[in-house]
């Protein structure tokens, strides 16, 4: 225990902070959760802070384990999460709805907002790229410290559509509907890729390393 508490650094703590924040970027994602609203009626930002919370620390300490656990590998995870998301995009471009089930405040704050919004699949290949480079109590700390902010934007999300207006709401979604369309396709195309790689290809690879070494 006293371990891992000794692995602490400011340095390693800040960087994570910054990647996670990055990629959750929950700035962005104001339109979205304003369009989850207007759908469900209203947030419950404690269950989606929550949820958010519990998958990234269940991803951080287990990681891979859970995804073997099903079968799944981290780069489908990720093709499934560019899926909804690229579907949230299209609704916010094109003004069509696609998730045509009207969910209660519980159920619109963990899905899609909790997941794949605020834990999605970057989030998690994030936290398990960190956990490669920087000490556990490092990257705990940045979960933290954004879990944090994201309930800080979600209870004032009422003041920001306030201060936006309905045209200002208007054009932040269609801009960042593109730009979520943007990523969407990103992590489909760069997680496709590897999760399309033959197995036998990759074996027959390592046989080839491992002759020339020899």
């Amino acid at each position: 225990m006293e371990k891992f508490f000794t692995g602490f650094n400011w340095t390693e703590m800040f960087k994570a902070t910054m990647v996670l924040f990055a990629v959750i970027d929950i700035v962005g994602s104001i339109p979205i959760i304003i369009k989850l609203k207007e759908k469900s009626g209203d947030i419950h930002a404690g269950w989606a802070t929550s949820v958010s919370f519990v998958i990234m620390v269940a991803f951080l300490l287990l990681g891979d384990s859970i995804l073997g656990l099903f079968g799944v590998e981290v780069e489908a995870f990720a093709v499934a999460g560019a899926f909804i998301l690229f579907a949230m995009a299209l609704e916010m471009i094109l003004g069509i709805e696609l998730f045509k089930e009207s969910g209660t405040q519980k159920t619109a704050s963990i899905v899609p907002l909790a997941f794949p919004i605020i834990a999605g699949a970057g989030a998690m290949t994030s936290i398990i790229s960190l956990r490669a480079e920087f000490a556990v109590i490092n990257i705990l700390v940045a979960i933290c410290i954004n879990v944090i902010i994201v309930f800080a934007v979600l209870k004032s999300t009422r003041l920001i559509e306030r201060i936006l207006g309905p045209g200002g709401i208007a054009i932040l979604k269609k801009v960042f509907g593109i730009i979520l369309l943007a990523i969407a396709v990103k992590l489909f195309s760069s997680n496709l890729k590897a999760l399309l790689n033959d197995p036998e290809e990759k074996s027959s690879e390592v046989q080839i390393e491992l002759v020339n070494k020899d």
